[in-house]
């Protein structure tokens, strides 16, 4: 059963109220636990939204959302085209890729929180470790996509692309980048 378009926006809002609504009586009244620790934890949401206003009033928010635009431009982009490249080379040669499988599984698996860290340590505190965080984050899905779409080529398609003189180079632009 579909729902209306305002119904859900009212559903919506009415979800985001009661969020703001309960973290607004965790940080005012004792239920669970004294309010100057919680308030410690977690500040009260119009000491945020004040914030925030201030922030946005002085300007001073729009050089670290330039900071973040740089690192997540720059992480996408190498996280792209190593994913892109190692992709095809694993789909290409099936030896490298019976050989890494394993690896690539458990780089997957390991979460990206324990990561940051490690990070920290290698490149630094500034914009590098946050780059690298991010292109863990992008690596992976575009590897596992090129690699599947590479390795899911029809081998009809192949051989009629051979057979009508195609080399290697020709193959992965109209064969394989398609795919």
């Amino acid at each position: 059963m579909p729902i209306s378009r305002p119904k859900l926006l009212a559903l919506q809002v009415l979800v985001a109220v009661a969020v703001l609504a309960f973290w607004h009586v965790m940080t005012h009244w004792p239920l669970f636990g004294d309010v100057r620790t919680m308030r410690f934890f977690f500040s009260t949401p119009i000491d945020v939204i004040g914030r925030v206003y201030t922030m946005f009033a002085d300007g001073s928010v729009y050089r670290h959302l330039w900071i973040t635009l740089i690192e997540t431009i720059l992480a996408f982009i190498i996280g792209a085209t190593l994913g892109i490249v190692v992709g095809f080379w694993f789909a290409r040669k099936p030896l490298v890729a019976a050989v890494f499988d394993p690896y690539v599984k458990m780089m997957n698996a390991l979460p990206r929180v324990v990561l940051a860290p490690i990070f920290a340590l290698w490149f630094g505190l500034g914009i590098w470790s946050k780059v690298w965080l991010g292109v863990t984050l992008v690596f992976f899905i575009v590897f596992f996509n090129v690699y599947q779409g590479v390795r899911e080529v029809p081998q009809v398609v192949l051989a009629n692309a051979r057979m009508l003189g195609m080399n290697e180079r020709q193959l992965l632009r109209h064969v394989y980048w398609p795919a």
